[in-house]
């Protein structure tokens, strides 16, 4: 897996930075996930970076998927933003082998604005969710849901799958969730990231709900969930579904 290798790379990188002082920092291209090993004025750390480098940027170029069409991150509601809801929906059910009633994601958690028509590399997947944020699962009220919901709203629209609600007055109205009304006293497993689960965001309400936590990345998640439509021979499309809307 690239995981282990990505986490393990830049520790090392920056320990024997820490012994040579013309190593620039800028040799670690953030903005593409490449190793560049030519700007740094060790050749001691060149020779050390090259394996990690060529290793690192060939799995960058591996392509995991083709998008159909361009997939945009818009609000209420994206295209974008529905593909990568039902992905975490559906991964988070086969990875936690549970049910799970949604899947809401963070619209400040997408990092692109969008995915251009055409083929998906995993380098692309590492700019469009570029931090470990991790899956999570969460046992929550309706009344604790309808808050969460309250946020989403107020901050324009999150996307979701087996969710839909309207913007009225800043506020969730009308949430339906497995296709019935949200009832307060019910209760819900939904998907999110960590960050969330944490009460970033100004999710406060869920900061200390007990978490299912296996260390699954929603990152990994995104790969998985492309690389299965790759497999069957389909193509990333997205649709507008009138998940969110505003009702004002």
């Amino acid at each position: 897996m690239l995981t282990p290798l990505y986490k393990y790379l830049l520790p090392a990188v920056f320990l024997l930075a820490s012994c040579a002082t013309t190593y620039q920092p800028s040799s670690v291209q953030y903005n593409d996930y490449r190793v560049n090993t030519k700007q740094t004025n060790s050749p001691e750390i060149s020779s050390l970076l090259q394996p990690y480098s060529d290793s690192v940027n060939r799995n960058m170029n591996d392509v995991i998927a083709e998008a159909g069409m361009t997939l945009e991150k818009k609000q209420p509601e994206g295209t974008l933003g529905n593909v990568l809801a039902d992905g975490m929906l559906a991964m988070a059910k086969e990875n936690y082998k549970t049910n799970v009633d949604a899947a809401i994601i963070n619209f400040g958690g997408i990092r692109l604005p969008s995915i251009a028509a055409g083929k998906i590399t995993r380098g692309k997947i590492f700019e469009l969710s570029p931090f470990d944020n991790i899956l999570v699962l969460l046992n929550v009220k309706g009344s604790i849901l309808q808050q969460l919901m309250d946020v989403a709203a107020l901050k324009g629209g999150w996307p979701c799958a087996g969710i839909t609600y309207q913007i009225k007055n800043k506020k969730a109205a009308g949430i339906v969730i497995n296709g019935t009304a949200l009832k307060e006293d019910a209760v819900y497993t939904i998907a999110l990231v960590d960050y969330i689960a944490n009460g970033g965001d100004n999710c406060d309400m869920l900061r200390n709900i007990p978490q299912q936590n296996n260390g699954y990345l929603f990152r990994d998640a995104v790969m998985q969930y492309f690389s299965k439509m790759q497999q069957q021979g389909k193509k990333i499309n997205g649709s507008l579904e009138n998940r969110v809307t505003n009702a004002d």
